[in-house]
């Protein structure tokens, strides 16, 4: 392939840098307590806003939360969750996992499990487990995602999109993430805690800083589909 005909970007490099990124990043449930400087948040954000949107509308805000800020939020919506309280989410979650996605989810919650050293079955345990993403697992941020509620799920859609490539960008700079639909089970708290206007819409949480490395919890890694899984090919 001569200089003028071959693509701009088609190094290995840059794919294997990708690649790289991809296979490292993991869902961080333990992290240390040292904060990330402002300008590597800065960072991280520019980076995430050149994610495509539908009609370039760009439609997510996001709340980054530290110090003490964020613990006056993880004491609020820890006491909702401690209380039972939630399902108030603004997004429709699955109605229910079955086949082959109710299989994925099953290992993965017990990969997490059998690394904690909770037995199967140990519902009391199980719901411990599920608090510790109202303590952020002990990061020092934790960012918010939201949209405007008149682009429906196609805002969400594009939320996603950022999220990706926020987790991908703090993987880069040597951060760790966790992506948590959990904190939007209670996104009335949300709206209300930080006086956010009725037309938003929470999508997620992403709780990031250090990885504690040394914490067993961040061990393990979750397995991948195959492509043949996942793809069809339909060429005529």
């Amino acid at each position: 392939m001569d200089a003028e005909t071959k693509p701009l970007y088609a190094t290995e490099d840059r794919i294997g840098a990708l690649e790289e990124l991809l296979n490292g990043r993991y869902s961080v449930r333990a992290f240390l307590p040292r904060e990330v400087p402002r300008e590597t948040i800065e960072h991280v954000l520019n980076v995430a806003q050149r994610t495509a949107s539908w009609c370039n509308s760009q439609p997510w805000q996001v709340l980054i939360v530290s110090g003490e800020a964020k613990e006056r939020f993880r004491k609020a919506i820890y006491a909702e969750a401690s209380r039972g309280l939630g399902e108030d989410y603004d997004f429709t979650p699955p109605r229910e996992y079955v086949g082959v996605y109710l299989e994925r989810r099953r290992e993965s919650g017990f990969q997490l499990y059998n690394t904690l050293g909770i037995a199967r079955g140990d519902k009391a345990a199980y719901a411990r487990q599920a608090l510790e993403n109202y303590n952020f697992f002990g990061a020092p941020h934790v960012a918010v995602i939201h949209t405007n509620e008149p682009l429906g799920i196609y805002g969400a859609i594009d939320c996603g999109g950022y999220v990706a490539n926020f987790m991908l960008a703090a993987q880069a700079l040597g951060l760790g993430t966790i992506p948590q639909a959990a904190i939007a089970r209670h996104s009335g708290l949300i709206r209300r805690h930080f006086n956010l206007p009725d037309d938003r819409r929470v999508v997620c949480g992403i709780s990031f800083g250090y990885a504690d490395h040394a914490h067993k919890v961040n061990s393990y890694r979750t397995s991948r589909a195959g492509v043949a899984d996942t793809v069809r090919f339909v060429d005529e």
